[in-house]
């Protein structure tokens, strides 16, 4: 009977997402990386003249890693800066333990941002022939749009 009741608790935690601690931590972290990549010149090829937005970071429960979703101005070679900033990984991280008093500094997992092309998407669709008939509007005629 007490294992159900530790069970119920951790499914509780589980749907209830991250803690304060975690949001204000990760919003701390992205705030200091996006300056970092604004002062900071990090001597690489493929992140030479790029203008890097970090969107979001989300941290584990036990802060010891933070995935950092990054998506370059323009939307210009994409993977290729993500690789990039995987290769730093240990420099932007020592940046950033520099900058932030932690206990530990959490490893950083770069990943793409998808939300904005997410966004494109949902926008095309919600503006689409379809879409408009299905609501008895007259659509909106924008040639961009094939559906």
């Amino acid at each position: 009977m007490g294992s159900s009741k530790s069970s119920d608790n951790s499914d509780r935690r589980a749907k209830k997402g991250p803690s304060q601690r975690q949001l204000r931590v990760s919003e701390n972290l992205r705030h200091e990386l996006s300056q970092i990549f604004t002062r900071i010149d990090i001597r690489d090829e493929d992140l030479l003249d790029v203008i890097i937005t970090v969107s979001e970071i989300r941290t584990s429960p036990d802060m010891r890693q933070a995935t950092v979703f990054v998506m370059p101005l323009g939307g210009k070679n994409k993977e290729v800066v993500v690789e990039a900033l995987t290769r730093h990984r240990k420099f932007l991280r020592g940046e950033l333990s520099r900058r932030v008093t932690l206990k530990y500094m959490p490893e950083l997992h770069f990943r793409l941002d998808e939300t904005f092309d997410e966004s494109g998407r949902i926008s095309d669709v919600l503006n689409s022939k379809k879409v408009a008939q299905d609501l008895g509007e007259k659509p909106e005629t924008d040639p961009s749009i094939d559906n």
